[in-house]
């Protein structure tokens, strides 16, 4: 029986600076936020995250881009041009555990807040960058989501054969390079118990970018081949893709051959498990286009529901194509959603966290903060917190 636990997250009393701004920063440190850690957010005067003004759709004066990305955090509206606020920044800093940037390189050390300049004032601190490119000849370059798409080769597999390339519709690789700056601090963190000290850690959206292609990366790598578009097929499994039906569209994995013979007995198609050309997964992929055209005669025949659900009585991996008003119709799609209070918006309805720590009570999360909403209460913090590796009493400043 699971042990019944408190609301304590992992990361209660970490304490993040956050100089991000766009996608992968401010999903990395929503991540820690959502571990339980406490975010201050630095945002320019008036301004604020780009993605403040990304919209429509807006709510009240913030975009829902902005709101997705920025829950349990507060803001403060400091200029890093201005001395003065640069020194309430590294006020903030000294007193941090974690400090995340997404600034191009070089940027940070000119506001004096690079990791070289703060490793005295707090050596405590773990200081986490994520860039454009690592590699030295690009450190400077910007750093977007499409770009990497571009040039990272993902666009080059993504669309269907022999269209254009197409980039896919999240910028899925910011947030897999916020995923990866997530683990790199949570690590670097761990390893801050043991040694003591910080440490300067670095994601590069391109290398996330190139490590995620996983499968495609291998395959031209073993195989000396260059992956193409294949549209919502795969390129080393068959069948295994989106199909047609009468009424609509709907996916079948039969990843291997157990899965497969089942998913032609469900068909009343048995006579594919007599064909050699596909006794195997190798077979099939070597003649896939002979199969796909039986199953497209086949699954003509009837509608998306009747399919799903006579593959799924089978045991084999089947989904209805949907939209995202469907997804958040479905009750497993409405699970993900929450409702938060917010005194001047109005109540949101926004996606949750994905992670649940069994045992442990579940809590509303905070709203995104209005822009500077929250500057008073961290200048009071400061005056009131002494920096990391001072004890009360000692100065602050």
């Amino acid at each position: 029986m699971t042990e019944h636990r408190s609301t304590a997250k992992p990361l209660q009393g970490v304490v993040v600076a956050d100089f991000t701004r766009i996608l992968s920063g401010p999903l990395c440190t929503m991540v820690l936020a959502d571990l339980g850690a406490d975010v201050i957010k630095v945002e320019r005067p008036g301004i604020g995250d780009d993605t403040r003004t990304w919209g429509p759709p807006f709510v009240g004066d913030d975009a829902a881009y902005f709101l997705s990305i920025n829950r349990n955090k507060k803001s403060i509206e400091l200029d890093l041009g201005d001395p003065e606020d640069v020194e309430t920044a590294l006020q903030i800093i000294e007193r941090s555990d974690v400090l995340v940037e997404n600034f191009r390189s070089g940027v940070m050390t000119k506001f004096g807040l690079g990791y070289d300049d703060l490793t005295e004032r707090n050596p405590q601190l773990v200081y986490c960058s994520i860039r454009a490119f690592l590699h030295e000849s690009q450190r400077a370059l910007p750093g977007y989501d499409l770009l990497m798409q571009a040039i990272s080769g993902f666009m080059s597999v993504t669309g269907e054969a022999g269209g254009e390339p197409m980039k896919m519709g999240v910028a899925i690789l910011d947030v897999v390079a916020g995923l990866y700056g997530a683990i790199a601090i949570v690590s670097a963190l761990r390893d801050r118990d043991l040694k003591g000290e910080g440490s300067h850690v670095e994601v590069g959206l391109f290398e996330a970018s190139v490590a995620s292609l996983v499968n495609q990366a291998a395959n031209y790598l073993a195989g000396n081949e260059v992956p193409v578009a294949a549209g919502n097929a795969h390129p080393n499994i068959v069948p295994y893709q989106a199909f047609a039906a009468r009424d609509g569209r709907f996916v079948l994995a039969a990843a291997n051959d157990k899965l497969f013979r089942a998913a032609a007995i469900a068909m009343n198609r048995d006579d594919l498990l007599e064909d050699p050309h596909f006794t195997s997964n190798s077979a099939r992929v070597e003649h896939r286009g002979e199969l796909i055209a039986e199953m497209d005669r086949t699954f003509g025949t009837g509608d998306v529901d009747e399919w799903v659900d006579a593959f799924v009585a089978a045991g084999v991996p089947a989904a209805p194509v949907r939209g995202i008003d469907e997804v958040f119709a479905s009750l497993e799609g409405s699970s993900m959603l929450v409702d938060i209070a917010d005194t001047q918006r109005g109540d949101l309805r926004l996606v949750r966290s994905p992670i649940r720590f069994v045992g442990v009570d579940s809590e509303l999360p905070t709203s995104p903060p209005v822009l500077g909403a929250d500057s008073e209460e961290i200048r009071r913090w400061i005056a009131d917190t002494a920096p990391l590796g001072h004890t009360a009493g000692e100065a602050t400043g």
